[in-house]
């Protein structure tokens, strides 16, 4: 899967998350853009996860800050699986 097809499959997951709408970019803050809150975060990362069958620690979760380092986390982890 390239990172497009991971981008996409992420995109989706996303929409129901982003109640207003914000247009979604590489550098799309979670907390100060979409203003997750860590129960958002919390449900968004376990639809991530069932999405493509991954574990995504806390320790990662705490690093990532943006969509595009969402996506590229996610995109290594399934280069890994394959």
């Amino acid at each position: 899967m390239d990172r497009a097809e991971t981008d996409r499959r992420i995109r989706e997951q996303l929409e129901p998350f982003n109640k207003k709408g914000i247009a979604v970019a590489d550098d799309t803050s979670f907390a100060r853009d979409l203003e997750f809150d860590s129960l958002t975060v919390m449900d968004f990362v376990a639809a991530i996860e069932d999405e493509f069958d991954i574990i995504i620690s806390m320790n990662q979760q705490a690093e990532i800050e943006t969509y595009g380092q969402l996506v590229d986390a996610v995109h290594a982890m399934r280069k890994d699986d394959a």
